[in-house]
Order: structure tokens, then sequence, then C-alpha cells
């Protein structure tokens, strides 16, 4: 009886510990919701969409931390940060002479220029708008800020590549508040490429809200005293300020190359810039509505310029003699004195288009499959008796201009699917407005008819494709129907359209093999002959 009452009680004590945790909880909810009540009475709605985008621990309170914005922005000064304070220039270090290049968005690119911008206040975009020259076009960097790129010991392979500023989002995460204008404090790494990016916009968020997030980079070449490092940055920019609501502009990618010292002491060569070689490369979204669930605008466009590179190597910022004493930096004559590089002789090194691409598939592990242009796709699919796996979509596939976030981040990557498109298929993913193009240019019928089957079938925003070599059609699904299919129960899915397989948990992976095999199946007659 005595152990039964032991018992007894601990399970009460249990009971009651549970119901006093309820309860704490039920009163914390309440009283978050009674201050935030308060906070909209007090603000309004518009007050409080700007007081949250500056709490950013969302306790209804604004630290130092969070207010130095604001102040910033009263009174024009800016604080030097820690960081700075730390890195007083080295009178016998070198510095770095950039300067920024930048065309301003092609505002005719946007589609929703086609109807004149109906329906879209002149507020919102003014900060596009007035975005036409870099905030600072020229600006003087220590060598040794660039040690930001140097390689972590265990990377000094060719092409092996590592995280300069790691990815902290992935598909189950989600992504970060679009509800903000102002970038956090860098730190660590982030303050050198935030120091980059300045010199386009005062406002760059090293970390973008969605997945992948960071900046990339491995080794291109190797000599006795330097490396030639090749990287890769997702970054973005907010345009607006308060009273206007956030507006975000997201390049698809910022790539370049670095050539310095192993000691970074020495920088012989720096390029950073936005790739233009698609006829789109921006994507836009922007708020209409004082809360992180307003309504949100999106578009894209193409940007003709956008580029950081050193005007020469760096050079000493004070001169010496052989017996240690300043020198002047000019001649005689007034001119500056000019230094003499000695000439970098690789040892070892990998063409610029692989060293690209280890850093694409650290970015984009679905492409370890190979995704071919348009026409080279079909071309390669006739050589080896293959079908196409095509995706046509509204921005790029492999960069953060995309309409594909979901697609890439969650099947394409999947082990099966990899599989199976290595094995049977030759992949590829197109614009939608370079298919129109092609689909208008009759200097080669074949080339247009396969654009024009394509999008026939095309329906807003990504199509998956599957077809011959001669372009014809077998299967397909609109991306938004593969998303609803595979959120709803197996059960509730009509199996005439596609089935789940009971091999693998993940209902997104089965379904889009499904999609395969079943592509495959209806081509069978025509890769046995």
């Amino acid at each position: 009886m005595a152990g039964s009452g032991a018992v007894s009680s601990r399970l009460a004590l249990a009971l009651a510990a549970l119901a006093a945790l309820a309860a704490v909880k039920y009163y914390r909810d309440a009283e978050a919701a009674r201050q935030q009540e308060l906070a909209l009475k007090s603000l309004g709605s518009e007050g409080l969409f700007l007081f949250s985008s500056l709490d950013t621990n969302n306790d209804l309170y604004l630290s130092p931390e969070e207010f130095k914005p604001i102040a910033e922005k009263l009174t024009g000064v800016t604080p030097v940060s820690e960081f700075e304070e730390e890195e007083t220039p080295d009178p016998t270090g070198e510095t770095l002479s950039i300067v920024a290049k930048f065309q301003p968005l092609v505002m005719e690119t946007m589609t929703k220029s086609k109807d004149g911008f109906l329906g879209i206040s002149h507020v919102a975009l003014s900060g596009l708008r007035n975005w036409t020259a870099p905030a600072a076009h020229k600006s003087v960097m220590l060598a040794k800020q660039f040690k930001a790129f140097l390689p972590p010991k265990n990377k000094v392979d060719l092409g092996d590549p590592w995280w300069i500023i790691p990815s902290e989002l992935n598909i189950f995460t989600g992504y970060l508040s679009n509800n903000r204008f102002y970038p956090p404090p860098p730190k660590g790494k982030e303050i050198t490429i935030h120091r980059l990016l300045s010199m386009f916009h005062p406002r760059p968020f090293v970390k973008t809200r969605f997945a992948p997030q960071g900046s990339v980079a491995c080794i291109q070449a190797i000599s006795t005293f330097y490396y030639a490092i090749a990287f890769r940055i997702h970054a973005e920019f907010q345009l607006n300020e308060p009273p206007d609501f956030p507006f975000w502009f997201s390049p698809g990618q910022f790539t370049g190359h670095i050539i310095l010292s192993k000691d970074s002491s020495h920088v012989r060569e720096f390029k950073l810039f936005v790739p233009n070689n698609r006829s789109l490369n921006v994507d836009m979204e922007w708020l209409y509505g004082a809360s992180e669930s307003s309504n949100m605008e999106v578009d894209i466009g193409y940007l003709p310029q956008m580029e950081l590179e050193s005007t020469g190597p760096s050079v000493p910022s004070v001169i010496y003699d052989e017996n240690g004493n300043v020198i002047d930096s000019r001649d005689p004559s007034g001119e500056p004195i000019q230094f003499v590089f000695e000439e970098i002789t690789w040892q070892q090194e990998i063409p610029w288009e692989e060293a690209a691409q280890k850093l694409e598939v650290a970015m984009y592990p679905f492409k370890k499959v190979s995704y071919f242009p348009f026409t080279q796709a079909f071309e390669r699919a006739k050589a080896e008796k293959k079908l196409v796996h095509s995706i046509l979509l509204w921005g790029a596939l492999d960069d953060q201009s995309c309409s594909g976030r979901t697609l890439r981040e969650t099947v394409l990557e999947s082990s099966p699917i990899l599989a199976l498109l290595n094995e049977s298929f030759i992949s590829s993913w197109s614009l939608v407005k370079e298919l129109e193009e092609l689909q208008t240019n009759r200097e080669n019928e074949f080339y247009s008819k396969l654009a024009d089957l394509h999008l026939e079938k095309y329906n807003f925003p990504v199509e998956m494709i599957i077809c011959l070599p001669n372009g014809t059609v077998i299967h397909h699904i609109n991306a938004n129907y593969f998303l609803d299919i595979t959120s709803m129960k197996p059960e509730d899915v009509e199996s005439s359209v596609f089935s789940f397989s009971n091999n693998f948990d993940d209902p997104s992976t089965a379904t889009y093999l499904q999609f395969l095999k079943e592509g495959l199946q209806r081509a069978k007659s025509y890769l046995q002959t």
C-alpha cells in the first residue's frame, strides 16, 4: 500500500507540474498578445510594421543595437565598429584600390513593364528607380582584409570548395523575414564581403532570405607564394527605407576571382561581378502592407553591369629604402613611383569553368546532374538515344533569380532522382523569355519548332517536361500541381494521374520518380528502335 501511495504522490506532482507549465505558457501567450494589441493601438499598423522591422528578437523592446540604424539615419554619424578599431592600418601594409562599375536595371525587362506598371505605386519602385549609380565609385582597402578569401588548412586542393560565409538555411528551416530594412552588423569574414558590396548600395545583406545563403570558394591555381581563388556570393539589397515598405533586390549571384599571396600581404588581382550572359538575372520582391503576411509583388529583370575590380596590384602605403628610412612615393619629377611585380608561375591549375562548376554544385547539389543548354540537350539526346528532361521556368533554376526554389531544394537533389536522371535522361532548363525569342527566330526551323512545342505545354511558374529528341512532348507536369498532389495524402490522389511508391518515405521524391518512369515507359518504343 505504501508503494502505491508513493506512486500516486509522484503522479500527482507530475500532473501539478504539467498544469503549472501550461498555466505559465498560457499567461505568457496572453501577455504577448496583450502587448501586441497595445503596441498596435499605440503605433497603428504602419508604425508597428516599422517597429517590428527593427525589433529583431520580437520582444517588443528596442535595444541600443536594434535602434542603431535609426540613430545613424537621424544623426548621419556611423560609429566605428570594433572590427575597424582592431584593424588599424599597418604603416608597412599594402592597400588595394577598387573601382565600382554599375548600370541600373533595365526597367523594360520587368514583366510588369508590359502593362506600364499598372497598379504599382510610384513609391514602391522609388528605391529601384533612384538607384542609378554605385554608392562609392572607388574604395581603398587593406590587402590584409582579403584574408577572408584564404582557404582553411584542410582545403588546399584544387577545386575543393569551402564556405567563406556558411549557409544556415535549408528547406526545413524556412526563410528569413521579408519585413526588414537594415542589415544586421556583419561579423568575422562577413565584414569584408559587406564592405565590398556596400560600394554598390548602403544596405547589402550578406545572407539572403532564401537558401542557399552565404559565400563559397575554391582554389583555381597554386604557385609557390600565391593562390588564385574563385568565389561565388549570394547576397541581396534592401532598396527602400521607412516609411516605404521593403523592396528586395536579389542578383542571381556574384562571382569572381582573387589572386593573393598565401599570407594575404599582397593582392595581385581582384574582380567581383553579377553575370549578365542570360536575358534575366535579378529577382525583385516588394511588400504592399504593414505586416509579414501582406501581399508581395514579385518580378524579374535584367541588370547590364554590376562589378568591382582592382585598378592594379596592391601597393605599400609607405615605402622604405634599404636602410629602413621612409622615402617619398613620388620620383623627382613628381610622378608616382612605378612598382614592378614578378610574374607568377602556376604549378597547378584548373580551368575557370571547372572551378565555377564546383562552386555551383556546392550551392546547388542538384547540379551533380549536368544541365545542358536547350538546343545542345536535344542534339546530345539524339546522339545518346535518351529522353530530354527539361524544366521551363520564369527565372533561372541555378541562381537566386529563381522561380524553382522548392523544386531544386527537394526532389531534384534527392539521390534516387539524381541516379535516374544521370542514367536515362539528358537534362536542361530554360527561361521562358529565351524560348520565346528562339520561337520567333526562323533562321533555324528545327530549333524554332522545339521552342514552340515546349511553350505549348508551359504554365506559370514552372513546367517539367519529358520529350523525345525530336521535341515531341510525351509527359509534363506543372510545379504548382506537383506541389499540390505531393502535399496530399496518398489515398486522396487520383491513381490515374500519379501513384505513390512504397519504396520512398518522401512523397515528392516518389512522385517525381514516378513521373520520370512514366515518361520512360511512354517512350519505350522509341528507345528500343
